[in-house]
């Protein structure tokens, strides 16, 4: 998709953006005809075709929307007419858009054309369509394009990663994908297999990966912009590219939707593609502890008394709760071996997070006011939201065990993704800007373009944004 600013005198297709109040103001100007079909609410679509080619009338909704809004509608906008759309040069008509609109208006375009296989089969992608929009230089546009070809980039590989069967994504070929995308963006690639994490003593990540057919993968991809005294972030994801829940094994309902227990991993694998296109002003260090959770002769027991990178001892309760204990590895290696400005961690972490908000955002765990409300000003501007959550005290005597420093669950039907939480403020070794976000309920359901639940890109835009608004 190439934007450009300027107008040809005539076009075969042409993208007609209306705000409510836009559209009410201008459609004397239209055949009066069209007013019953089309009023500008946001998702309408009204085709009009013509001698001369069509004419698509796009409503945005009132014309107080939030930026996201417009994106929301692009990306609609994208799959729903995916079979009429042609690549040609196209003009967009919407004097009202100011650019930040204009941007979001055309990432939604594009990171509308993803379907699982993703292939660049849709027009936009095609060489021959041009987007021409009078109204910002070309400079701005140039800008915008790259913008949105990144956020592309990242978020496709996030879902496509996320949408994978478990059989396409086996340890050692998500790693391979990893040591290529690395050498491609000439990030630092670490990889420590299971040899090297015993020597480590990275003895709560190898419990959960113990039981695998597969190596240990414990990954370590780092980002260094060339701009001194850059603020560095470190993310730790979530790498679970299949869940059985070990020996405490889950239900066969929805197991196969198991597949997405890497949805933190997938989030910082997107952010990290944006930020190497951008060249972002910051550092990233990010951690990815690879494994499944498998059922073997080798599996944790629970009831096994296991010892962290950071010298705890854990009594595990329950082998479904494996989340936690890769993720206290992942950050207190990160707090121990680099400095970092910011500390977060991203998980599909527990069911407790889906029970308390479903779909409608993620839950938020941070010991610092900044990072708080810079991720949920992120959360609010992308619609990737996020709602704060306490970390009492009162919670970590649900964690004290008997036979060990601390117990992976409390054994409680209540405030799981508190209790993870706290279990995971255990590891952050004191770091002063911490945040955990569990995401079980949002990386993975109903999207525009899948039949059955599928990956949301969720997370990327969230992470893009407050690192772009830190700098």
């Amino acid at each position: 998709m190439k934007l450009i600013n300027k107008r040809n005198k005539n076009y075969t297709q042409i993208f007609h953006v209306f705000t409510e109040e836009e559209w009410t103001r201008t459609s004397k100007n239209f055949n009066k005809n069209i007013s019953t079909f089309f009023t500008g609410k946001k998702y309408e679509v009204f085709v009009n075709a013509h001698e001369e080619g069509v004419t698509y009338f796009i409503g945005l909704g009132k014309s107080t929307l939030q930026n996201f809004e417009v994106l929301q509608v692009a990306v609609k906008f994208t799959q729903t007419q995916k079979e009429k759309l042609q690549a040609v040069p196209t003009l967009i008509l919407a004097d009202f858009m100011n650019e930040k609109q204009f941007e979001e208006f055309a990432k939604g375009l594009l990171t509308g054309t993803y379907n699982y296989p993703f292939e660049k089969t849709h027009s936009f992608w095609n060489p021959k369509f041009e987007l021409h929009f009078e109204n910002l230089s070309q400079k701005k546009l140039d800008h915008i394009n790259e913008k949105t070809l990144a956020l592309s980039n990242g978020q496709t590989a996030c879902q496509e990663w996320l949408n994978k069967p478990a059989n396409f994504k086996r340890p050692d070929i998500f790693s391979s994908y990893l040591k290529n995308m690395a050498k491609k963006y000439e990030l630092k690639y670490t990889v420590f297999n299971r040899k090297k994490c015993e020597e480590l003593g990275l003895g709560a990540y190898l419990s959960v990966n113990q039981g695998s057919a597969y190596d240990a993968a414990f990954t370590i991809l780092e980002y260094k912009s060339n701009i001194k005294n850059a603020k560095t972030f470190g993310l730790v994801g979530k790498c679970v590219l299949f869940d059985t829940g070990g020996v405490s094994i889950k239900s066969s309902v929805n197991l196969h939707y198991m597949k997405s227990d890497m949805g933190g991993a997938t989030a910082v694998l997107g952010t990290l593609i944006y930020a190497a296109e951008m060249k972002l002003p910051v550092n990233i260090i990010a951690i990815l502890p690879i494994t499944d959770n498998a059922v073997s002769e080798k599996a944790l027991l629970p009831s096994d008394v296991i010892t962290a990178y950071n010298g705890k001892t854990i009594e595990v309760l329950d082998t479904d709760a494996e989340g936690r204990l890769i993720l206290a590895d992942g950050l207190s290696y990160l707090s121990k071996n680099y400095k970092t400005d910011f500390l977060i961690d991203l998980a599909t972490l527990t069911g407790s997070s889906v029970r308390m908000f479903g779909d409608t955002c993620g839950a938020m765990f941070s010991n610092n006011e900044e990072l708080k409300n810079l991720l949920i000003k992120s959360g609010d501007r992308t619609n990737q939201r996020l709602w704060n959550l306490p970390l009492w005290d009162v919670w970590k005597d649900d964690i004290q065990s008997d036979v060990a420093d601390l117990k992976n669950i409390s054994l409680k039907p209540v405030g799981d993704c508190i209790v993870a939480a706290k279990f995971l403020e255990q590891f952050i070794e004191n770091h002063p800007k911490w945040a955990h976000l569990d995401i079980a309920g949002v990386v993975f359901g109903n999207t525009g373009y899948a039949k059955e639940r599928a990956a949301t890109g969720f997370g990327v835009q969230l992470l893009v944004d407050l690192i772009e608004n830190y700098h």
